[in-house]
């Protein structure tokens, strides 16, 4: 009972940063470098959150669960995502500091309940990035296909998946390899530095947003309104497919793709005037995210009819392909294979910065949070979580990827939310940049929302998310309990 009650009490302080043009000192010269603004931090949300969810996901879950359905499936984890969006700008304003939903539940929740939100975050991010890098190896494949040089399927898939030879017979892949090799290109580009990363970003997500408009512009004459029929195709006697169901379990799969602005508070320590740019960078990129999802939806199940998506990582490719414009095929898979790395580089750089923190308040060994001393970044981190990220981008299929970080997702949501309605009734005077309009109502139905998501993925999901939590609670205690800082009396160094 005694360990319980420790981690359960240990609480943060709420930390305050330097006011604006302060930065240079301390935290600039020996920690992270304070260099985005509040618009950097809305082209992150939106690179990171326009990627897989949208160019790949879209398909699997219109096939597997929702139809053409899938429209409102995006629309009820925008309003989900919605309340917690403004949960996570209120404390992210109030708690600039990195590390996103682990920070915040630390100081309102206290250590064990961070622990758990900061281990699921790892989760999210690692398998989110491996989505990713699955998807990103589908375009790639199309667009060699489409130049007459097919690649060899035995090794573009994971090996779990059947696939068809070239000769007609069917097989089982053996490993995916351009998905680890995208993997290995982003964490070279993580370890030279956030101002580059950031700069490389800029250019990708204004790329990625002329693909959106260009299948959006394009595709709409060839929508045939007989693949919106059945609209929401009945349920075949099996909860999650099709049906209202099927939305629900599809809006929970498609909840992944809202993953952008919770990496956008990974980086509050690299922000400048973070009280005022999280809030902009959050809620902004969560609006121009979800209009454009509802839109890009719309057309692709048009074009495109759902019954024909089953297990396609590239939708978006194949709903090019009907359009017959040659110049337009190769430019868009070549473009989203491009935007893709902005949707990489958010995922990577969140999931080495919340082990950063969480090193650094001294649950996790010092190596987490160790800084090249040129670059300024975690490369230890870096590494080992490229490593580990290949392995699951290899070999795993992509709709159990992103199931897989959906509910990751979902949890940490649910928490931030939870921890936003806790503080409000245990320090109501607290000075907070942003707040909540509605008092306690928004993180209420935040909690509720996301719950109810939650409930709606499959069994194997949760069995995989518990146990994940199981491992991370024998290293919380084997090592971080005894370790935390505020165990030991010990200050970040």
């Amino acid at each position: 009972m005694s360990l319980l009650h420790g981690a359960l009490t240990r609480r943060k302080p709420i930390q305050t940063v330097p006011p604006a043009g302060e930065e240079k000192t301390g935290e600039e010269t020996h920690g992270l470098r304070r260099v985005l603004s509040g618009f950097d931090l809305i082209l992150l949300g939106v690179g990171t959150t326009i990627g897989a969810g949208l160019f790949s996901l879209t398909g699997v879950a219109a096939a597997q669960n929702a139809g053409p359905a899938v429209i409102l499936a995006f629309a009820i984890a925008a309003v989900a995502c919605g309340f917690a969006g403004l949960c996570y700008a209120e404390l992210a304003a109030m708690i600039p500091v990195a590390g996103s939903a682990y920070s915040y539940v630390y100081a309102t929740l206290g250590e064990l309940t961070a622990w758990i939100i900061g281990w699921d975050l790892v989760l999210e991010y690692t398998v989110g990035a491996a989505t990713v890098a699955v998807s990103w190896s589908g375009y790639l494949t199309s667009v060699f296909a489409g130049w007459g040089l097919p690649l060899d399927p035995r090794w573009t898939a994971s090996p779990f998946t059947t696939i068809t030879l070239p000769d007609g017979t069917h097989a089982h892949a053996i490993l995916n390899v351009p998905a680890i090799l995208a993997v290995w290109l982003i964490t070279a580009l993580l370890v030279r530095g956030i101002s580059e990363s950031a700069k490389v970003n800029a250019v990708v997500v204004a790329l990625k947003l002329g693909v959106v408009a260009a299948v959006i512009i394009f595709c709409t004459p060839y929508i045939d309104t007989a693949n919106y029929h059945p609209f929401l195709p009945p349920n075949t006697g099996q909860f999650g497919q099709f049906g209202f169901s099927g939305v629900m379990r599809a809006a929970g799969m498609v909840f992944f793709a809202y993953l952008g602005f919770d990496i956008v508070s990974t980086t509050a320590q690299e922000t400048k005037n973070p009280a005022r740019a999280l809030p902009v960078g959050i809620l902004g990129s969560l609006v121009i995210c979800t209009l454009i999802y509802i839109a890009f939806s719309a057309v692709l199940t048009g074009v495109v009819s759902y019954k024909t998506m089953i297990d396609d990582s590239s939708p978006v490719a194949t709903a090019i392909d009907h359009t017959h414009r040659i110049w337009l095929q190769n430019a868009v898979k070549i473009s989203v294979l491009l935007g893709y790395v902005s949707v990489l580089l958010g995922l990577m750089l969140g999931q080495v910065r919340v082990f950063y923190t969480m090193a650094r308040d001294g649950l996790l060994p010092a190596l987490f949070g160790r800084l090249n001393p040129r670059s300024r970044t975690p490369v230890v981190s870096h590494l080992i979580f490229a490593v580990l990220t290949c392995a699951l981008a290899g070999t795993t299929p992509i709709a159990v990827l992103g199931s897989m970080t959906s509910i990751g997702t979902l949890l940490a949501f649910v928490l931030v939310c939870v921890g936003v309605a806790v503080l409000q009734r245990r320090d109501p005077d607290r000075p907070r940049p942003f707040r909540v309009p509605g008092g306690p109502i928004i993180p209420v139905l935040g909690t509720l929302s996301c719950l109810a998501v939650m409930a709606s993925l499959d069994r194997l999901t949760w069995i995989r998310l518990i146990v994940w939590l199981a491992l991370g609670m024998i290293i919380y205690r084997v090592y971080g309990y005894r370790r935390s800082h505020l165990a030991t009396g010990k200050t970040q160094p």
